[in-house]
């Protein structure tokens, strides 16, 4: 199978922790990975924002980054992406003419709009997976959401005109069939982990002898960052360590870093919270290892993989009822739920969980349990099969099945 992966803003090759560099790059180079040791040929399509760029870029075995050309080759808002997405899709499809992909896997909602410019005219099936909702963003955001005018009304355009929707949750499916999407048409195939890089074992970050929460999340308000915050302010004597954003060197530059910094100033907690910067990729399990609690406490949150990396490292999750934290989380036994935005909510739940050791070990060794279900080489194996089903002829599917 030749699977061509459609991505505008999210590289599997970017640096992550930046505003628009986080949890979907994580989870398209990953899903890259796991699909080519299944046997696909995959070609990762993302916009060049760079002019010294290469065309193509080898990633991994039987992977390759295609930088497309949609707009300046310089750094954009993925919210000032939509004017430049017809040069992304006209980019796309003069090379599909030429070598047509098996599948398009679309990837948020801009590049399913241009998946379904580029590959309709080829009779190319084009699956897709929003990651985030606009109309879910827009309803806990509201005059906050940044988002484009158009993005409602297209992702409902992309509901009806997909062969398939690849939701990552089961609260998503429901969202979008409630949009006009088929259902049977709308699959759900949760993001992965790689469960050799998270595990229970190996190196441990440094850490003081207190009581360590640690999150680990791109700076943005809907992350709930300052509400951890004001909740160490009530529980005496804990840290908390955050990571995500620009290098450390950069913080000061960074609005929301500068916010944060001062929120715990102004709370007499600044002595007790650090903010780390980007963190590299393999510098994140020995921070997760380190914690005795890993704060996920957003105001919405699609999927939240950092929590389900946080359980594959046997560490108990304090996670905000919200979205897909719902589903990966198990309330009482791979950690908590709280109420989003709620600091007093989350004081009580870290006293109460740092009350009982025995009760972290249980609930840690449930999470490594939980996030089995999460490991890349099953997730794969799910989003093929939906790929299958597009592709095969029925009498191949009556034979495989």
């Amino acid at each position: 199978m030749r699977l061509a992966m459609v991505s505008e803003h999210a590289s599997p090759l970017a640096v992550l922790g930046g505003v628009d560099s986080g949890g979907q790059n994580v989870h398209v180079a990953d899903l890259a990975r796991a699909l080519a040791r299944q046997g696909v040929d995959v070609v990762v399509h993302t916009r060049r924002d760079d002019p010294s760029l290469a065309r193509q870029v080898a990633f991994a075995p039987s992977v390759v980054v295609d930088h497309v050309d949609g707009g300046p080759a310089e750094p954009i808002p993925k919210d000032e992406l939509p004017p430049h997405m017809d040069a992304f899709a006209d980019d796309l499809r003069a090379r599909w003419a030429f070598e047509p992909p098996d599948i398009v896997h679309s990837h948020f909602w801009m590049s399913g709009r241009a998946a379904l410019r580029a590959a309709g005219p080829l009779g190319v099936p084009v699956a897709h997976t929003y990651h985030a909702l606009g109309v879910v963003k827009q309803r806990h955001q509201g005059a906050a959401d940044t988002s484009p005018k158009e993005r409602i009304h297209a992702e409902r355009v992309i509901a009806q005109r997909v062969d398939r929707v690849i939701a990552t949750t089961a609260d998503e499916r429901r969202e979008v069939i409630a949009m006009g999407g088929c259902p049977g048409r709308t699959t759900v195939v949760p993001c992965g982990v790689d469960l050799d890089h998270f595990r229970p074992d190996g190196p441990i970050a440094p850490r003081s002898e207190r009581p360590r929460i640690v999150v680990v999340s791109r700076l943005v308000a809907r992350k709930g960052i300052g509400n951890v915050i004001a909740a160490v302010a009530r529980v005496p004597d804990v840290e908390l360590v955050i990571a995500g954003g620009p290098p450390e060197a950069m913080l000061d530059d960074d609005a929301e870093a500068r916010r944060f910094l001062e929120l715990a100033r102004e709370l007499g907690v600044d002595d007790r919270v650090e903010l780390l910067g980007s963190v590299g990729r393999d510098d994140v399990p020995p921070l997760l290892r380190s914690a005795d609690i890993v704060a996920c406490c957003p105001w919405y949150e699609p999927f939240g993989l950092v929590a389900v990396e946080a359980m594959a490292c046997g560490v108990p999750v304090l996670a905000s009822g919200v979205g897909g934290l719902v589903e990966t989380v198990v309330d009482g036994v791979t950690g908590l739920h709280v109420m989003a935005r709620r600091p007093d909510a989350i004081a009580a739940a870290v006293s109460w969980l740092l009350a009982d050791e025995q009760r972290r070990i249980r609930m840690g060794r449930a999470g490594v349990q939980r996030a089995q279900r999460y490991g890349w080489d099953r997730i794969a194996r799910e989003t093929l099969d939906a790929f299958l089903d597009l592709t095969e002829p029925r009498a191949q599917k009556a034979v495989r099945s």
